[in-house]
């Protein structure tokens, strides 16, 4: 069993971040030199000073106001825990962090996000944030889906949904219907 309650330090941070929108309540869940890292846009920061700016004037005040965080899984070890989780919003501002120098479009995203955070003691270390941006930059009519691997919020459903049907983006597989398996 973890010696602090990783779950619930997690939630703390992300409520600050999403409900209270409150930055130096935020940072005082962080050890002194955190590090955030979202991966698909590489926008975050390093070091306390770097991040809050990050976080005021970037992140926590700038998300649209019906941003929602919705659980599908979670994972708890030691110091460290990963969250997977349905991301969503209507791009009503701009987003910074995920759609960095896009004006806001008004159209709905959902995608699903992972989230790998490591802490030290009760503090956060840092996080890892993975999400798939094909799948936004097609929600926000930047990427046109027709001919391309790629798909909407139809990636968020399926995580929401593991009886929705898989391989829609293959086109061979209709071809292996009925052979030997």
């Amino acid at each position: 069993m973890p010696e602090h309650d990783l779950a619930a330090l997690w939630e703390a941070h992300c409520r600050h971040e999403f409900e209270t929108r409150d930055v130096d309540a935020t940072m005082a869940t962080m050890v002194e030199r955190p590090y955030v890292n979202h991966i698909p846009t590489m926008t975050g920061g390093v070091g306390h000073d770097e991040l809050k700016r990050f976080y005021r004037y970037h992140f926590i005040g700038a998300n649209p106001p019906d941003t929602e965080l919705r659980p599908i899984s979670r994972t708890v070890g030691k110091d460290q825990l990963v969250d997977e989780m349905i991301f969503s919003f209507t791009h009503t501002a701009e987003v910074d962090w995920m759609l960095p120098g896009i004006p806001p479009t008004g159209r709905r995203v959902e995608v699903p996000l992972v989230a790998i955070v490591r802490f030290q003691g009760d503090r956060l270390v840092h996080e890892h944030i993975y999400w798939d941006q094909a799948s936004v930059l097609v929600q926000v009519g930047l990427l046109d889906p027709r001919g391309l691997p790629v798909a909407g919020a139809e990636t968020a459903a399926k995580v929401a949904d593991s009886c929705l049907p898989s391989n829609t983006l293959m086109p061979n597989w209709a071809g292996s219907a009925g052979k030997p398996i």
